[in-house]
């Protein structure tokens, strides 16, 4: 499955399929925070952040934003998120194997309702792509795997219905949140740091001018960004815990002996704020990065925010191109300052505990239009 996810799913070749949706969904964003400029009202980041994000994952995912009519009564992303927040949940069962039954957190029965809820939705989505007859489309990621379905490639991917479904709501809720959380971080870091983020800005007035949007193809130019994100992620690991793994045989680790099919939770968070590593851990300094060969591709264990080895997440070169473009486009298109007169240093950094780990309050900022029409 990781083969074919990676090969076929998130390969360069199939993330650029998509960079014209791409850049259609951010074209809306940008101007809907243009017209809240012009009004001079408060824009609710996080939210905004958190839509476009749910709209292109559904639209690379499924082919098409969602409906809320399509779902239950609940909603789509409040499901999901109740889900996330449930696998995050401590479960006593885990600890107590012999109460598992009694459910007494109510946990599995609240699991059910959710993956009933989830299983419909996506019996709807792949009959729909099997009935569909315009071959002008471009192809998302249910399109690819129906086409594995009794093909060649079957024995190798071992594709079948229940196989999509379960790629699919992986797919989701792996991009959503991870990524409107990561530039929710991002903004506020650079809001709460005006000085880093005229030196972003600069670097794209000198890049691309101040007559237009940024484009994909800008983003391997902004060195000085791709510091800002690397600086984001160091602080604000969006799966702090990353996911959880087992151990596949005994092994000893420092004078540790760990047990075959002991459960191993890596703590990403604490790694990216050793002292011990760290110069300064708690700040947020970008220049840290500058003559540094360390990245986020998994090759440096003080920074491993998409994880590392064969378990490392398979989409994180669509995540850093996702992130990287909308903190661009922010920044170069607006400048940003809170309401009330609040200062950055004053600004909430708590967060919210979950496997995704988003800001426990909305970023709420004024922007202002900058470039020249």
């Amino acid at each position: 499955m990781r083969k074919m996810c990676t090969l076929e799913l998130l390969s360069n070749h199939k993330i650029n399929s998509f960079r014209s949706m791409r850049m259609e969904e951010l074209h809306g964003c940008v101007q809907y925070i243009r017209e809240a400029a012009t009004a001079g009202c408060v824009v609710d980041l996080s939210s905004t952040v958190s839509s476009f994000s749910t709209d292109i994952s559904c639209r690379m995912i499924i082919g098409k934003k969602y409906d809320h009519d399509d779902f239950s009564e609940k909603g789509f992303k409040a499901t999901l998120r109740e889900g996330m927040q449930i696998g995050a949940t401590i479960n006593l069962a885990d600890y107590i194997p012999q109460i598992r039954a009694l459910d007494l957190q109510g946990l599995t029965k609240r699991m059910k309702i959710i993956a009933k809820d989830f299983d419909d939705f996506f019996e709807k989505i792949i009959d729909e792509h099997v009935r569909s007859k315009d071959e002008n489309r471009v192809k998302d990621f249910v399109d690819v795997m129906l086409g594995f379905m009794g093909s060649e490639e079957t024995d190798e991917y071992r594709v079948e219905r229940d196989t999509i479904k379960a790629i699919i709501l992986d797919m989701l809720t792996a991009s959503m949140d991870t990524s409107a959380a990561a530039i929710d971080w991002t903004l506020a870091e650079l809001i709460g740091h005006p000085q880093v983020m005229k030196k972003v800005q600069k670097e794209l007035k000198n890049v691309i001018g101040m007559k237009r949007m940024v484009e994909e193809s800008d983003l391997g130019k902004l060195k000085y960004l791709d510091m800002v994100v690397k600086e984001s992620f160091r602080l604000h690991p969006v799966a702090p815990l990353l996911v959880p793994h087992a151990s596949r045989e005994d092994f000893t680790v420092n004078g540790f002996d760990i047990p075959k099919g002991a459960r191993i939770i890596v703590n990403a968070w604490a790694i990216s704020r050793d002292e011990r590593v760290w110069t300064d851990a708690e700040r947020f300094y970008p220049e840290r990065f500058i003559g540094s060969d360390i990245d986020l591709h998994g090759r440096n264990f003080e920074l491993i925010p998409f994880g590392a080895g064969r378990r490392g997440c398979p989409g994180m070169q669509l995540g850093l191109t996702v992130v990287r473009l909308v903190v661009a486009q922010m920044v170069h298109c607006f400048d940003w300052e809170l309401p009330n007169g609040m200062l950055g240093s004053e600004l909430d950094m708590r967060e919210e505990f979950g496997l995704v780990c988003p800001r426990a309050n909305h970023l709420l900022a004024i922007p202002t239009w900058r470039l020249k029409d």
